[in-house]
């Protein structure tokens, strides 16, 4: 696919996405407060569109199709949110998944992670919605501990209030699968 095909289809795998969500109700307006601590008057509920099957599985396919244009080798998503969209990307790439824990348990293998990872490994990892990019940037650091290495976060969407630059400044790149501005048209 040359970069003029690329981009056509990167056009409309978001517009397809934009309509699945709608259509699931992903989208609600309100007065919300999110997990940043900012107030919103609407909300953007992943869990909605990760729930529904169809909507899930347009979601892996899109954030595949970018992965196989990355150099990675693990698909990591963090509990909650990530969680089910990381593992429907490594069921279509057929990568390894990695979960990665807010906290360590203090049963079982009292690990912050389920799955392997080795200080050789290269993630992306996916997460539902983000705002500052906090959340996911504490669970890269959580990684890189680890000796391996984050490069890439695939957002199902990004509100753009400081995501892309907050983990720009850890050497990560932000690649939204939709932008709240491209959705809320």
């Amino acid at each position: 696919m040359n970069k003029s095909e690329t981009k056509n289809e990167l056009e409309t795998q978001k517009q397809e996405l934009i309509a699945a969500l709608k259509a699931c109700g992903a989208i609600r307006y309100g007065n919300f407060t999110l997990a940043s601590g900012k107030k919103s008057k609407y909300y953007i509920d992943i869990k909605k569109a990760s729930t529904d099957p169809k909507t899930l599985k347009l979601i892996a396919r899109q954030a595949a199709f970018r992965i196989k244009q990355m150099d990675v080798n693990i698909v990591a998503g963090v509990e909650l949110g990530g969680v089910p969209l990381a593992t429907a990307a490594s069921i279509e790439t057929e990568l390894p998944l990695l979960i990665v824990r807010k906290a360590i348990k203090d049963y079982g293998t009292k690990s912050r992670f389920v799955g392997d990872i080795e200080p050789k490994d290269r993630l992306v990892m996916l997460e539902d919605v983000t705002t500052s990019g906090g959340s996911v940037r504490n669970a890269i650091e959580v990684v890189r501990e680890t000796g391996a290495n984050v490069k890439y976060v695939i957002s199902v969407v990004d509100r753009e209030e400081g995501a892309t630059e907050n983990l720009k400044e850890v050497d990560v790149e932000l690649v939204p699968l939709v932008s709240a501005s491209d959705l809320l048209k």
